[in-house]
Formats: structure tokens, sequence, C-alpha cells
């Protein structure tokens, strides 16, 4: 799915999504419609230049991501990696291809990250096994010096938000757009990414997505949405509070189906229940 958003100030955004199943395939129950997760990419442009923020999972997805960027007739200057899930990174190498004066960058402690996903225990363990022949040849970001990136005057701030569903997470933020791209900072009625987590993180991340909507943005990009849905400022209050329900309900259960069920009855109709499942077993086991 694709939005453009244009702008009277010589900068605009657009956003792409792409879906795919779930990393967590072992739910006790579930809504089978909302089995499925989709990653968001951001393209910020000027008249000339543009930077792309996150890439996708799949070869096949970010061939279409190639295709959607060629379609702004623009020269892309960077791709920002907003942190070190390799499903945010894995298509630097096809981007480069297609775009080869671009350069791909993320902040020292995503660069030091995103290696990890190429160890065996995570690409050919984890990643290969549940999407065989599917995950692109890894090229890695370099450290990007700054804590922003001018486009055409305009500038991309990075924001660090510390450890979220992740360590070392970070989001842009666009003051001529009033917009964030939050990365995995904020969820868009999709179930977090929790299993990196402890409580103490979670109300670490519970305050960094709120201090992204503190920023008083017009729109939030969340790396993980429904892509019907809007780019919301109140879903980083919601994120919020899914973080400190889940932390609040896990105090008060003893196993991970009970954290799971009474979570799953707040949040019914959020997408990809499996994170739900995930993170519920991490919390208890």
């Amino acid at each position: 799915m694709e939005k453009n958003i244009k702008q009277s100030i010589g900068l605009s955004y657009a956003v792409k999504t792409a879906t795919r199943k779930g990393v967590t395939r072992d739910l006790p129950h579930g809504p089978e419609d909302l089995q499925w997760v989709a990653n968001s990419a951001t393209l910020i442009y000027g008249e000339h230049d543009a930077v792309l923020v996150d890439t996708f999972t799949s070869i096949s997805q970010n061939d279409e991501l190639v295709s959607w960027v060629k379609s702004f007739n623009r020269k892309l200057t960077h791709i920002y990696i907003t942190h070190g899930h390799g499903d945010h990174w894995f298509g630097i190498g096809q981007i480069l291809k297609a775009f080869p004066e671009a350069v791909a960058v993320g902040t020292e402690a995503t660069v030091a990250d995103a290696p990890i996903n190429d160890q065996p225990a995570w690409r050919e363990n984890f990643w290969e096994k549940l999407f065989p022949g599917e995950i692109p040849t890894s090229v890695y970001p370099v450290i990007l010096k700054d804590g922003f990136i001018d486009l055409e005057g305009h500038r991309l701030e990075i924001v660090d938000t510390g450890h979220t569903d992740t360590a070392h997470s970070t989001s842009l933020w666009v003051q001529d757009l009033r917009l964030v791209v939050a990365g995995d900072v904020v969820y868009n009625h999709t179930h977090p990414f929790t299993m990196e987590s402890t409580t103490e993180s979670r109300e670490h991340w519970a305050k960094a997505a709120e201090r992204l909507g503190a920023l008083n943005p017009i729109a939030v990009i969340s790396g993980h949405k429904q892509p019907d849905l809007p780019d919301d400022p109140e879903t980083a209050t919601l994120t919020a509070k899914y973080l400190r329900d889940f932390n609040r309900i896990e105090a008060e259960t003893s196993t991970p189906l009970e954290l799971y069920n009474r979570m799953l009855e707040l949040y019914p109709r959020w997408a990809n229940p499996g994170s739900l499942w995930g993170g519920a077993k991490a919390a208890k086991y």
C-alpha cells in the first residue's frame, strides 16, 4: 500500500507498506485474519532529492520498494536505518544497486547492531527458516557522523530513543513537516515486539513514545502498522498505553497464556498476535 502527502514548503513525504507473515507462528489461538505484520518505508523528498527511511524484509518486497522510489523521479541521497533489526535494513543492497549515488546510514550503534542479523543464529536459523530463499544478501549501513540529514536545506533530525523493541532505537523528526518517522518506537494497531524487553525497558519505551508525541507532530509513521489506518499522532500515546498494560497484566498473571489472553481481550483487533504470544512467553519463561 502507498500513501503520498504533499506539502507547500518544497518538502513532501510518502509511505509504502509491505505485509508479510509474522515470525511467531505457534499461537495457541487468535484471530486468523490478523496473523500478519506490515513494515513501513518512508520517502521524504524535495524538488530534486530524496531520503528513504528503512527498507523491507524480502527480495520481492524490496524489488517493489525500488520501483516505488524510482516513480518519484528524485535523486536518492540517503537510506536511513532506524535500528538494527534485519527486516528494516535487509533491502539496502537492492536499493543501492538501483541508486548507486545513495549512501545507507545509521547511528554508530545501529551500524554495530546490524551484523548481528548475519550471524548463523539469526540469518540461517531464524530469518532464512521463516522466509526460505527470500532474504537478500546483506549490505550494512555506515555511520552517520552528524545528528541529522540535510535534504535541500531541511533538517531530518535523528532522535535517540534508547532501548524500545530493541537496543539503540532511533526515530526521525522533520520539523518542517511536523513529521515523526518513528521506526519501531511506535506501533500502529499492531502488537509491539516485546521479546527483547523487560519491565523496566518497557516503561522507558513508553516514555520514548510519549516524547515523540510531545513534539506535536501532524503525523507519526510507525515502523509496523495496519496499512489502511492513518498515521495518527495518537498512536504514540496508544503504544505507551499498550506497554503499560502489558507490564500491569504481566505482574497480575502467572503463565504466558494468561498474559496473552488478557492482553488479547484489551487489543482484540491489533495485527500480529504472534508478537504478543512471543512477548508473553519471553516475559514468563
